[in-house]
């Protein structure tokens, strides 16, 4: 059972998956000059990657998948124990069920190997922890500004305004994104398409630490019910506000 509090949050932060950088070719160091070698497709300027994903999120009104979530951690060596971390904290798969509901409604629910769940609308998001009985509520303008959730639950013009896009293949629906506030929970952010349908994420933080997110059994546009974007803390639940 993780018994951090912090790296339960991280755990969101992704909320949320490698995201291969496709196009690049990797040649041998000394190819035959009989050999033609063929250029690597070039990358989408930034106002071209800009519309590509912009086309491709103007698609999503709603989406519901289940996700497997993987947190590695750049460190060689064993955790601090000091910190409350162990071995185990690392290098994990979660698993559980995600849906999105423009415009900013989202809820990402653990349910292997724990529980955790995080609601979030227009106005507040939640983070609930049942075997700690305790939920942070946060709100939405400070803690949804530029986070995956942006991404998926966001208007596409609301997202250009707070990332900076990149897409290292024109031809391929792979794009990553830089948040422009520097002061946010990661450094860069991943997101690949399988048609129309997320398939892939990746968050890369200043901790060295990389959350790589695989989603299947994709649903394009269901119908969700605003009532799963609410969340009531149970009874003797710690509220924490923040």
């Amino acid at each position: 059972m993780l018994n951090s509090k912090k790296h339960r949050m991280m755990m969101w932060g992704a909320v949320l998956m490698t995201v291969p950088v496709v196009g690049l070719v990797h040649a041998s160091a000394t190819p035959k000059p009989s050999v033609a070698v063929t250029s690597a497709t070039p990358a989408a300027t930034e106002a071209q990657a800009a519309v590509a994903l912009t086309r491709a999120l103007s698609k999503l009104n709603s989406l519901e998948a289940n996700f497997t979530q993987r947190t590695i951690t750049a460190q060689s060596k064993q955790p601090n124990a000091s910190q409350g971390l162990r071995p185990t904290h690392l290098n994990r798969n979660f698993s559980g069920v995600m849906q999105v509901k423009r415009p900013g409604q989202f809820r990402w629910e653990t349910t292997s190997p724990m529980s955790q769940l995080i609601v979030a609308n227009q106005r507040t998001v939640w983070i609930y922890d049942p075997d700690l009985e305790q939920a942070t509520r946060q709100q939405m303008d400070e803690q949804v500004g530029s986070t995956p959730a942006l991404l998926l639950s966001g208007q596409p013009e609301a997202i250009m305004k707070a990332f900076r896009v990149t897409q290292p293949n024109r031809n391929q629906n792979s794009f990553i994104l830089y948040p422009l506030n520097k002061d946010g929970a990661f450094e860069s952010l991943a997101i690949s398409f399988a048609g129309d349908a997320p398939q892939q994420m990746t968050l890369k933080d200043s901790l060295g630490q990389r959350t790589e997110i695989q989603f299947s059994q994709v649903k394009l546009n269901p119908t969700l019910s605003d009532t799963q974007f609410k969340f009531v803390p149970p009874a003797g639940t710690d509220v924490i506000d923040q």
